[in-house]
């Protein structure tokens, strides 16, 4: 039990004269929380790495990701890979649609997809309503009177809604999307797609110019050259092809984690930004950014839930091909990404950015200064931008928590239990548990949690004190 006495003072300061001390004798009861011993987190060995490094060919999608094309662009090596990982998206759809097994679960492929394209293009659009300079970013403004329109190989559409509104609809040329769109197999989910990139991108200054509708006439932002599809799609074998695995399955893994990778780039490029927002005290878009960074979080969640529709044999012959055999925690197939290591790490350290938040200073002594001023803060409700702050970051928390312990449980479902980590069993939790850790973690916020708990038990206490039971009995 510990006394709260000095907190009561405090927050009866703030409330009204009408309301009542709270009485000295007031304590509050703090969870007990299992210990945890926890190990730093870590890649893989090098050479793991490496092979892993080697089998996605990351080296060359880094130099797409990274490659700057517009140095004006602030928001170039953050959107490209987000981009990227969407036409990415567009070219797992039509492998999956090429696939000839008469087992492949063709229908939840194809749903799945379609919500893993729409929630990226939400994200996307996010990022585009945050661009501060609409003219840095590389578009073309096609309702402008001096535009020219190839006359030759072009996918520029003109229509005439009246006669002072012309609108022209840009089509990139060499996306996969506009193809998939004149595909029978996958016309339905391409449209559907080109009309959620035209209803998310209302808000933004430019449109994506991949053949959606573009009713409001819009400029479009000049796709080819910031993606560089052609390149992308270059990179579409494996290595491990030229091994005539015969596994359908190893197109779908490849693929996967091409997809995955790229947001774990995005991520981290996003992660960079929020901490720049916060140090230079611009909240409401650090907000912003951080309720992006839970979306992000729980995207990668959903990319690898994309290894439930993999077929069990062909999968579990894939990992004995491609020899994939964790012979540590830490060679789970998780921790080979040294991107996903480094953005949980980078998740993990947004937790010091609460005190320059809270505009206190941790004490030495141990005296809970950033829990009184969270308290203070919550109830008076003046720098809402800070509360807002402070609650997309445990949301954070919360979406990485989730990520690792859907994971944990992915892990059992496509492999088993006992090739998930050997011979023990995996879902024991014990120290040697690197998941279970992550997700069994004490709260990043123990601050912010113990300012909450605080306030539910005066909550409590006052709603006891002046509840009508406790007044019939009086």
């Amino acid at each position: 039990m510990v006394d709260h006495d000095r907190k009561t003072k405090m927050i009866s300061s703030d409330m009204p004269s009408k309301s009542p001390r709270i009485s000295n004798k007031l304590q509050v009861s703090t969870p007990t929380v299992p210990i945890i011993r926890l190990t730093e987190l870590s890649a893989a060995s090098d050479s793991v790495f490496s092979a892993y490094e080697h089998y996605l060919r990351l080296p060359e999608l880094k130099k797409l990701w990274t490659s700057l094309e517009f140095p004006s662009w602030k928001n170039e090596l953050l959107l490209k890979p987000a981009l990227q990982g969407l036409e990415t998206t567009f070219r797992f759809i039509s492998i999956v649609l090429s696939d000839r097994r008469p087992y492949a679960n063709r229908r939840e492929w194809k749903r799945r997809l379609e919500a893993l394209a729409m929630n990226q293009i939400e994200i996307i659009a996010l990022l585009c309503e945050d661009e501060d300079d609409q003219k840095t970013a590389p578009v073309g403004d096609l309702t402008s009177s001096t535009s020219v329109l190839a006359r030759q190989n072009s996918s520029a559409e003109v229509w005439k809604l009246s006669d002072e509104t012309t609108v022209v609809s840009q089509t990139s040329e060499d996306s996969l999307l506009p193809r998939l769109a004149a595909w029978q197999k996958s016309e339905d989910i391409a449209h559907k797609i080109m009309y959620s990139i035209e209803c998310q991108m209302r808000k933004c200054p430019y449109t994506l110019g991949l053949g959606e509708p573009n009713l409001s006439g819009k400029p479009s932002l000049d796709y080819d050259a910031v993606v560089k599809p052609s390149e992308l799609h270059a990179l579409k074998k494996s290595p491990s092809d030229r091994m005539n695995l015969e596994n359908y399955e190893n197109q779908t893994l490849y693929t996967t984690h091409q997809i995955l990778e790229t947001w774990i780039h995005a991520s981290k490029m996003l992660l960079k930004r929020i901490s720049d927002r916060i140090n230079r005290e611009d909240l409401e878009k650090a907000v912003n950014d951080c309720w992006l960074l839970e979306k992000t979080w729980k995207l990668l969640t959903e990319i690898e839930d994309l290894h439930l529709l993999m077929d069990p044999d062909d999968v579990l012959r894939l990992k004995n091909q491609l020899s994939i055999k964790a012979t540590a925690e830490s060679e789970l197939f998780c921790f080979r990404s040294k991107g996903l290591v480094e953005i949980t790490k980078l998740s993990k350290d947004l937790k010091h950015k609460v005190p320059n938040i809270l505009d206190v200073e941790v004490d030495p002594q141990g005296w809970p200064r950033i829990q009184e001023a969270a308290i203070e803060l919550f109830r008076k409700k003046e720098s809402f931008e800070k509360i807002h702050l402070l609650q997309a970051l445990q949301a954070i928390e919360m979406a990485v928590k989730r990520f690792y312990y859907s994971y944990k449980q992915l892990l059992v479902i496509v492999i088993g239990s006992l090739e998930a980590k050997g011979n023990t069993p995996f879902m024991a939790v014990d120290s040697s548990d690197a998941l279970a850790q992550i997700f069994l973690e004490p709260t990043y916020f123990p601050s912010l949690d113990a300012a909450k708990t605080f306030l539910g038990e005066y909550w409590s206490h006052e709603h006891g004190r002046y509840s009508p039971e406790r007044k019939s009995k009086a």
